[in-house]
């Protein structure tokens, strides 16, 4: 009988937990286990890196979908987007991929345009703005320092030459 209530108590405590992490998973994962209709729209970037299936869509601060697929179509990737039903988008709208933080997952933000238009299932944002490559930047700028770094310090520019004269006439005045 010890042993049943043990087995039972054990049971009951994994089941809970089960359930507690599903919660967690649909709550603060974003997670979506039930799909509530809505329609399909898609965007073609450059560069959709990043940006993975089930990454949030967002119109001015309010999730308004997910990403749903992102294929690449010849050189560029096809993002498809499955927006709410009580959300239409105009056919000039922007669909950029942002950045949460400074170093959060990334998302794709929707900027509304101003056609009287709307887009219908199945339509394709055409303005796309591709995600900041800020790894890249850096790459480029500590390249860039290590190449002034390295040029020969015995060539005087009319710049080096201007600083000498300014260091000259401090040293006068004192």
């Amino acid at each position: 009988m010890q042993t049943w209530r043990l087995g039972i108590s054990v049971v009951g405590f994994l089941f809970i937990g089960a359930l507690s992490q599903l919660y967690l998973l649909t709550q603060l994962g974003e997670v979506a286990v039930y799909q509530t209709g809505g329609y399909t729209i898609s965007a073609e970037f450059t560069n959709a890196s990043g940006l993975e299936p089930g990454s949030v869509v967002e119109l001015a601060g309010v999730q308004i979908g997910q990403v749903s697929a992102i294929q690449l179509i010849g050189t560029r990737a096809r993002v498809s987007l499955n927006l709410r039903d009580d959300v239409r988008l105009q056919e000039d709208a922007i669909a950029s991929i942002q950045t949460k933080g400074l170093l959060g997952g990334r998302y794709l933000l929707i900027t509304p345009g101003g056609s009287e238009k709307t887009l219908p299932s199945g339509g394709k944002i055409r303005e796309t703005e591709s995600p900041l490559d800020l790894p890249g930047l850096i790459a480029a700028y500590i390249a860039s320092r290590e190449k002034a770094s390295n040029t020969p310090k015995d060539e005087s520019s009319p710049q080096d030459s201007l600083d000498l004269d300014l260091d000259l006439d401090l040293e006068q005045k004192q």
